[in-house]
């Protein structure tokens, strides 16, 4: 018998979307005004991936100043979402093509549920996703494996069947811990050079790469 469709998994921001202007525009107009030294665009992309709560604590000891700076944030990002989030090129016509083929598809993000919802809506990827976990579906998030796994038992598949299409270390190191195939984004906002010591098992350079690199992963189980 044939083997099932492998699933694919993907992060969203810096993967599926290129939300990354939106991101650092957030950033910038949450710290304006801070007292202590804000977050450089360099030092927020590497979070990115990560929790925002866990972003913005590591620039200050007060829970209440981290609310504070979450809800500048947030505003800011629903202010002007629609106009700086866009969906990468071949993306759309790659996901098509994966729900016709039979692979289920699934979203592992550290976005908030909300602003991941918008944001599938918005681009037109969400009715091509049977399942989407964001940062308010699990107890622990990226680079922690449990996300990953989260995912892969509510598709019902195993770790083997499965790979996961992300940009960042963290998304690297998740699909790793959890022993999936990794695909390394470089369309992202990450190097070659900063993902090279997570070990990704692939590196595309463009979106337009996967469907193929899929096939043949499908292929080599059908062996």
């Amino acid at each position: 018998m044939p083997e099932r469709p492998i699933a694919v998994l993907f992060d969203l921001d810096g993967t599926l979307i290129d939300s990354i202007p939106l991101l650092l525009a957030c950033v910038r107009h949450a710290f304006d005004g801070f007292p202590g030294r804000p977050p450089t665009d360099e030092e927020w992309i590497e979070g990115i991936g990560t929790p925002l709560a866990t972003q913005m604590a590591a620039y200050t000891d007060s829970p209440t100043e981290v609310e504070r700076l979450i809800g500048r944030y947030r505003a800011y990002q629903r202010e002007h979402h629609d106009a700086l989030t866009t969906v990468y090129p071949g993306v759309l016509e790659a996901i098509q093509g994966f729900h016709h083929n039979g692979h289920p598809m699934a979203i592992v993000t550290s976005k908030s549920n909300g602003m991941m919802d918008r944001a599938l809506d918005f681009v037109g990827i969400a009715p091509f996703m049977t399942l989407a976990v964001g940062a308010d579906s699990t107890p622990r998030h990226k680079p922690d494996p449990y996300p990953v796994n989260f995912a892969l038992q509510h598709l019902g598949y195993s770790p083997a069947e499965a790979i996961f299409v992300g940009d960042s270390p963290h998304d690297v190191n998740a699909g790793n811990a959890a022993g999936v195939k990794t695909v390394a984004a470089l369309w992202g906002p990450f190097s070659r050079s900063q993902l090279e010591p997570t070990k990704p098992t692939f590196y595309l350079e463009a979106f337009e790469q996967l469907p193929a690199l899929v096939e043949r992963i499908q292929a080599s189980r059908s062996v």
